[in-house]
């Protein structure tokens, strides 16, 4: 089990904060193991995001939690029932998928009473509903529009409101924003957390792109080859990274080959720097993490290292190069310009040098 399963384990949180659990849960498609013993756990009103690569197992888990899959094997509990067998539409919860479904011959209004009509609602309460989850997805005064009248961030939105007007406690959303461009897509990172504040739901994301998950997110779960690699806060990921693979894909890093020689004393590049970092052991291979912005450009003669700048990539709000420094590529950010050729010096803070088990290479497999 990962480190999350034993705080929902007994002695753990209390299991009412706790709307959906997953319990050694593994998945096969046509004999191949694509979901291997996942251990996690959903608070009420939680924004928890599943982070990683194309055929990492994130897909794969949100269709089981949405009851579009079973499990190969393990329990998935909603509250405390048991629902690996509960068909979808029997789930207090609905899903928003990257292709918005909407049916073409309906209006908008008629997109979004779909599912009210299937349940019978009322049609006052039906109406009500509509027009409070169209203020709320800023599409009011859009009910008589047809879908293909409609921008692509316009029909995503009706897809949410679709979503939403049926009163989920649990809202899953399966790439949502991947067909948007870039600009839309980081106004609605910002709309859909605000909208997940407002309404006091839980949502389940999945994602492959590291900063919508990094901005909207309450916990961040990484995936690897149907491994949960950490599960942590957006900062926790980003700034203390578990391992090789959880530093590379969430930002960009410098992953080198280190040696712990004592508790708060590391060697690499060539020489021994001060770290924050113990319980290693003694000259114990690591590897040693330095995030791109957390080196320090200074003159050559006052650096910890030395090296020439091979590349240079104007990036809006600072520059990014590549400096050859003992053997290594590093990659640099900074807000001054150093040209190509230029050499430099490199100091790396204590609190900058992030060290970390070296990773046993696994062998993943193709999400189905």
């Amino acid at each position: 089990m990962d480190f999350q399963s034993t705080q929902f384990l007994k002695g753990g949180h209390p299991l009412a904060q706790h709307i959906i659990e997953l319990f050694d849960v593994c998945k096969d498609f046509s004999g191949t193991q694509v979901l291997k013993n996942i251990n996690l756990y959903v608070r009420k009103n939680e924004f928890i995001t599943l982070l990683g690569p194309s055929g990492c197992g994130k897909t794969t888990t949100l269709r089981l939690i949405a009851g579009f899959e079973q499990p190969t094997r393990g329990q998935i509990y909603f509250y405390d029932q048991c629902i690996n067998r509960v068909p979808p539409y029997q789930r207090r919860l609905n899903t928003v998928f990257q292709r918005y479904a909407l049916f073409p011959h309906l209006t908008v209004a008629d997109n979004i009473a779909f599912g009210l009509k299937i349940r019978k609602v009322p049609a006052e309460e039906m109406k009500t509903r509509i027009a409070h989850v169209l203020k709320l997805v800023g599409l009011s005064g859009y009910e008589k529009r047809w879908p293909d009248s409609l921008s692509g961030g316009q029909q995503q939105r009706v897809a949410i409101a679709r979503a939403l007007v049926n009163q989920p406690e649990v809202l899953l959303l399966d790439e949502p924003l991947g067909a948007l461009d870039l600009k839309m897509r980081q106004g609605m990172q910002i709309e859909l957390k605000n909208m997940q504040r407002q309404l006091g739901i839980t949502f389940i994301y999945v994602t492959h792109d590291q900063e919508e998950a990094l901005t909207m997110s309450d916990t961040v779960v990484v995936m690897k080859d149907g491994r949960i690699q950490q599960i942590g806060t957006p900062e926790d990921i980003y700034n203390e990274p578990k391992n090789a693979f959880v530093a590379d894909f969430i930002g960009e890093s410098n992953i080198i080959d280190g040696l712990m020689k004592k508790d708060f004393l590391v060697e690499f590049a060539g020489r021994e720097f001060v770290c924050v970092d113990a319980g290693f052991g003694f000259d114990i291979p690591v590897d040693v993490v330095v995030r791109p912005e957390d080196i320090k450009v200074v003159a050559p003669e006052e650096g910890m290292l030395k090296g020439i700048v091979t590349s240079l990539v104007f990036l809006g709000v600072h520059y990014e190069m590549q400096v050859e420094a003992t053997g290594f590529n590093w990659r640099l950010h900074s807000t001054q310009m150093y040209p190509v050729g230029s050499e430099i010096g490199m100091n790396i803070l204590p609190d900058d040098i992030h060290i970390m088990e070296k990773s046993a290479p696994q062998i993943g497999e193709e999400e189905s």
